[in-house]
């Protein structure tokens, strides 16, 4: 379970600040640092920014220290195009290891081009437990190595709400080793030495949804294909098929009923690290990512949202539940081999003018729980 400790860090690493500097200065920085953040901002077409530390651990990594950053904005300072979003976070654990992130999702003017990503570097273990939904609980062994992603869509509205474009996804594992195996341990079949893949694709869109880090109403659908190619003389040529598909329906006020279904199918001979993988902090939330792992996933999930209660301007929460399964080539999906998971949360709201909120959810498995908090939702 990996445990973060973002906020109490964040506000206990402002408060403590004032012990060293003058108390009515610090106390003048404070109140325009937490205005600057939380306060109404008289322009609310204006930009935000915001950065912060974060504190974690887990066992593969031990104490993790790392800054956090989001700006978001609406091109050309007009509200009626959709909210873009830029997000980093760089971190430093005492095992020595680190990786910087890179996520956006931009729009143009008139929401006309969009373009979506996200970047990785890291030097980083996992757990791998194995492959298949029959995977032993224990972990079989810790891979360490770097890993390099950088995946991106470029799309453009071909119709409203509508778009279509091409897909790029490059993702390297190199330098592995294998640490703390268990004695009946055996390496992946394919990519066992590492990888070097380039997928080239095309995707289509549907999104009408104005806000992505809280979306309130609409539709979101993505469908898209990648073939992959190894760039190293392997013989790790596949294709991946996604479909993501999320709804949002307002039931009452400042209360959201968010659905979401996923699909991950592979055919072809994908290196283990680009298998589909199961966890995360956003779908099966409670599960270490890649706690399961196979060519196909499909998941489900839903979560009701109060943004905010009625009796604060700030403070909301929510409960959700999600159903997954990954299955393969020796292990065909069935019904009845669904693995649950669900939880609650709490949400603060962080940028008023843009309906933004941060949440601190605690998910539950069959396997153990998992805490989780970020800046926007899950979905």
């Amino acid at each position: 379970m990996r445990i973060q400790l973002t906020l109490i860090v964040w506000l206990v690493g402002i408060a403590t600040s004032s012990f060293a500097q003058d108390e009515h200065e610090t106390n003048g920085v404070l109140m325009r640092y937490f205005e600057r953040v939380f306060g109404q901002a008289e322009d609310s077409t204006a930009a935000k920014f915001i950065h912060y530390p974060t504190l974690a651990y887990a066992p593969e990594t031990s104490w993790e220290f790392g800054v956090s950053s989001l700006y978001v904005y609406s091109a050309n300072r007009d509200l009626k195009n959709r909210l873009s979003e830029v997000k980093s976070f760089a971190f430093l654990t005492l095992e020595n290891q680190y990786g910087l992130w890179l996520d956006h999702a931009l729009y143009s003017d008139e929401n006309i081009w969009f373009f979506y990503g996200k970047a990785r570097y890291q030097s980083f273990p996992l757990f791998y437990h194995g492959i298949g939904r029959n995977s032993p609980e224990e972990v079989q062994s810790i891979i360490d190595g770097e890993y390099l992603l950088i995946r991106e869509r470029i799309m453009r509205e071909t119709w409203p709400s509508l778009y279509c474009g091409l897909e790029l996804d490059y993702q390297g594992l190199t330098g592995i080793e294998y640490l703390d195996s268990a004695e009946d341990f055996i390496v992946p079949e394919v990519g066992s030495m590492g990888s070097r893949n380039m997928g080239l694709g095309l995707g289509v869109i549907y999104n009408n949804i104005h806000n992505a880090m809280n979306p309130r109403k609409g539709v979101y659908s993505e469908w898209g294909f990648l073939s992959y190619h190894s760039l190293d003389g392997r013989d790790f040529n596949f294709i991946s098929y996604i479909a993501d598909t999320r709804v949002y329906l307002p039931l009452q006020e400042n209360t959201v009923l968010a659905i979401q279904g996923y699909s991950q199918l592979t055919s072809g001979n994908p290196p283990f690290n680009m298998l589909a993988l199961m966890g995360g902090e956003s779908l099966m939330r409670g599960y270490y990512l890649g706690r399961f792992r196979d060519k196909n996933l499909i998941a489900g999930q839903v979560e009701y949202r109060i943004l905010p209660f009625s009796f604060s301007k700030r403070v909301g929460a929510s409960i959700f539940m999600s159903m997954g399964q990954v299955f393969g080539d020796d292990r065909s999906f069935e019904w009845d081999h669904f693995l649950p998971a669900g939880g609650a949360g709490l949400r603060f709201l962080i940028f008023p003018e843009k309906d933004i909120y941060t949440r601190l959810d605690m998910a539950f498995t069959a396997e153990g729980s998992g805490i989780y908090f970020f800046i926007g939702e899950a979905f």
